[in-house]
């Protein structure tokens, strides 16, 4: 690791702030990915069937079925 300690023309010491090295992970791990595109895809399209299921239960949308049961 380097040291922040650098001698100046005069032969002072002077205290600079060393900034660390930069790693780039060639994994892909982490971040937008296509797997992370397709699990969000399909958690939303189980979301919506879901709701449309609810919706045929219930026989009328779920905010009004709220609104009138919690309401």
């Amino acid at each position: 690791m380097r040291s922040g300690l650098v001698n100046d023309n005069d032969g002072l010491m002077n205290n600079f702030a060393v900034e660390p090295r930069i790693v780039v992970d060639e994994n892909g791990s982490m971040g937008f990915h296509d797997r992370a595109e397709k699990l969000n895809g399909r958690l939303a399209m189980l979301g919506f069937v879901s709701l449309l299921f609810t919706e045929v239960l219930l026989g009328q949308g779920l905010i009004p079925w709220l609104v009138q049961n919690l309401g």
